[in-house]
């Protein structure tokens, strides 16, 4: 699986909401080591239920002030980062002695009002803020392209969040993650930079039917696209 300074690889975020935890522990068996969640209370259930293995949680929803102090409590990875207000809290409720809870924050690139994240424009004061937050490692950036099966739009919009991305290491963030791409667009994703991909209706079918028994056959070594 990849893991910070692999410039080659690509980590493989199944996205288990709705999912049972079988389905979740044969994913596991089957190579998957990093899950991502959008429900905070449904995600819990799983997170006891399943703590026999060393998963890494994701938490990848919209994420309101009132759950934050659960998802820092639980989670390893915050994705969905918009507002100072939440890295804030987030900050404070890190339980002391576990490590820095990893953040990407989420940039609005395909401009639609019923997605969350900032602007672009807005992407570096929040940044600055964060990285100054104990208990928090800013890691990158996510961003979700418009639901389009333009290639050429979906690479634009996944292009000018890697610009975003270039643009802060630039000003000295020790960025090293982009989180774009999913099971419709994850392809676009990779060749415009993604680090991160974000899938779950590839590996567990749609939802609402049980799921299959993932297969890594084809995908290298575990975790990895």
């Amino acid at each position: 699986m990849a893991r910070q300074g692999d410039s080659h690889g690509v980590t493989l975020v199944a996205v288990s909401k709705s999912q049972p935890p079988e389905a979740i522990r044969a994913a596991f068996e089957a190579g998957c080591r990093d899950f991502g969640e959008s429900y905070v209370q449904e995600a819990l259930a799983k997170i006891t239920a399943l703590e026999d293995l060393p998963i890494t949680w994701h938490f990848i929803g919209h994420l309101q002030g009132n759950k934050a102090r659960d998802v820092a409590e639980r989670f390893d990875w915050v994705h969905a980062v918009d507002r100072a207000k939440i890295a804030a809290t987030l900050a404070r409720s890190r339980p002391a002695g576990r490590a820095p809870l990893n953040i990407c924050i989420q940039v609005n690139i395909s401009h639609e009002a019923t997605k969350g994240g900032v602007s672009v424009d807005e992407a570096p004061a929040l940044a600055s803020e964060i990285a100054e937050l104990p208990a928090l490692a800013l890691r990158g950036l996510m961003g979700m392209a418009s639901p389009t099966d333009d290639v050429s739009r979906q690479r634009a919009e996944f292009a000018s969040l890697r610009v975003v991305f270039e643009d802060l290491v630039a000003r000295g963030h020790r960025l090293d993650t982009l989180s774009m791409g999913m099971s419709q667009d994850f392809e676009a994703a990779i060749a415009e930079g993604a680090t991160m991909v974000r899938v779950g209706t590839a590996i567990f079918g749609e939802r609402g039917l049980p799921p299959p028994r993932p297969s890594t056959k084809g995908a290298g070594a575990p975790g990895r696209l």
